[in-house]
């Protein structure tokens, strides 16, 4: 158009046209494929950054999940032709008892199958059974539920979600902590103590393997593996971890810990027994005046020598601590009622800041507690419905097990996961999902529609 107006008093000319020529050539060939680069990486990392975030926020929420301590499991990580591997678990998640059966097609050894269950639950004395929803998890729930009514067990089970389990079954790490075991039965172990302490089991796989994301695939992995990374991190110190129980894999996330010192924690403890207190870790080989400042407070000792090692309170505020006691009259595991005025006071005559002595009395009065105890657990069943028992209208309690930029997948008990669409999370207009529903977290829904064929679940969570 420059070059049109540049000519216009004149008649069309070969200049003119040899200029339109290459303002379109250049434009064509140069610049137009330029722009289009720039636009199109501009839109992708915009969208990796909310891929991103949903992501972390997925993960932290997975990570968060309640753990059922106290239960000795039963888990069985289902499959057609390689059978079904099962596995027992003590409430400490020592390895107990494992094999295989066949419950399913191809071989369909049912009584067989269930004989041996039953031995195993008998044996064991097994409180609970947790079932892979993997390939033959519909089929394998159906057999246990069958065989639980048959011979009266009343053994609550659940489904659990094994991704993966099965990358961790082939780790170094699982060989090492299995060394006598089949790598196929270690997957079944491992979903037993994801239903124990979900956090502790989950931090020994890489976080994009516990299929809470979206698009993984196409991000820079890198940059993913960091920020995942940092949400496993926040989650296990924001939680704590307990110095005598914690593994290697736990350990080498708590802030200054890293997999050297992790691995030289658990020989100390190997080699010397429980700790008794926080202090006792400066005796752990290259773990350094710095280190122990940075990872005591996020480290646990129960029954423990000093009571405090029970808490979120580190070793350098034990003395604030013990001043606070005696001044306000609290004691350890009571909930006691401090006047603000006073206690900005005590803050002044101490240079602590208000905010650490709250965090302080807060530690003081509820030691030893897991802030995951705020979170939904787990839903436990006795019986089972397929998807061709849904009808639409129907109402329902579910589980969301994963939020994407489109909606949330959510377990309804029936092997299928329904999906509420971002249209139909609330009768108001929702821009981001998440601003509704998080993983883990127990929504009522209403079915909208059920596609059996297709093994599609509509549902929505409008009230009108």
């Amino acid at each position: 158009q420059m070059v049109h107006y540049f000519f216009a008093y004149q008649n069309e000319s070969i200049a003119e046209r040899i200029l339109n020529s290459c303002a379109i050539d250049a434009y064509k060939r140069l610049i137009a494929p330029s722009l289009e680069n720039e636009i199109r990486n501009d839109l992708k990392l915009k969208a990796e950054d909310e891929s991103m975030k949903l992501f972390s926020l997925n993960l932290n929420n997975a990570l968060m999940v309640p753990p059922m301590s106290g239960h000795t499991i039963l888990a069985l990580d289902p499959g057609f032709r390689n059978g079904c591997k099962w596995a027992v678990v003590n409430p400490m998640g020592t390895y107990l008892d494992a094999g295989v059966i066949y419950p399913t097609k191809p071989l369909e050894k049912i009584e067989e199958s269930a004989r041996i269950l039953k031995k195993a639950i008998t044996k064991h004395k097994v409180t609970l059974c947790a079932i892979g929803n993997g390939t033959a998890g519909r089929e394998t729930e159906s057999f246990f539920a069958q065989m639980n009514k048959e011979e009266n067990l009343n053994l609550p089970f659940l489904m659990v979600d094994e991704s993966g389990a099965s990358i961790y079954s082939a780790t170094p790490l699982a060989a090492q902590e299995l060394p006598k075991l089949d790598i196929n039965l270690r997957s079944a172990i491992s979903l037993a103590r994801r239903i124990q302490d979900p956090l502790a089991e989950l931090v020994k796989i890489d976080p994009w393997s516990i299929g809470v994301g979206q698009y993984q695939h196409d991000m820079n992995q890198k940059r993913l593996q960091t920020t995942l990374g940092g949400v496993v991190e926040d989650v296990v110190n924001r939680i704590g971890v307990s110095l005598n129980t914690a593994s290697p894999s736990l350990l080498s996330y708590v802030s200054g810990i890293n997999k050297t010192i992790a691995q030289n924690i658990v020989s100390y403890r190997e080699e010397n027994g429980p700790f008794k207190t926080r202090t006792e870790l400066k005796k752990v080989a290259k773990l350094g005046p710095k280190a122990f400042e940075q990872c005591a407070g996020f480290l646990r000792v129960a029954a423990g020598k000093e009571p405090f090692d029970n808490t979120s309170i580190h070793p350098e505020s034990y003395k604030v601590a013990k001043l606070l006691i005696a001044e306000f009259d609290l004691k350890l595991g009571e909930k006691r009622n401090v006047n603000i005025n006073e206690l900005e006071s005590f803050a002044q005559a101490q240079g602590t800041g208000i905010e650490t002595l709250k965090d302080i009395i807060e530690a003081i009065e509820q030691p030893g507690r897991d802030i995951r105890e705020d979170f939904a657990s787990p839903k436990l069943s006795s019986d089972i419905m397929g998807i061709e028992d849904l009808q639409k209208g129907q109402q329902l309690t579910g589980v969301v097990r994963n939020v994407t930029a489109f909606g949330a997948f959510v377990d309804l008990g029936v092997h299928q996961d329904g999906l509420v669409h971002i249209s139909q999370m609330a009768d108001r207009f929702v821009k981001d999902p998440t601003e509704v529903v998080q993983v883990g977290q127990e929504i009522k829904v209403r079915v909208l529609e059920v596609d059996v064929e297709k093994k599609r679940i509509s549902l929505t969570m409008k009230k009108n």
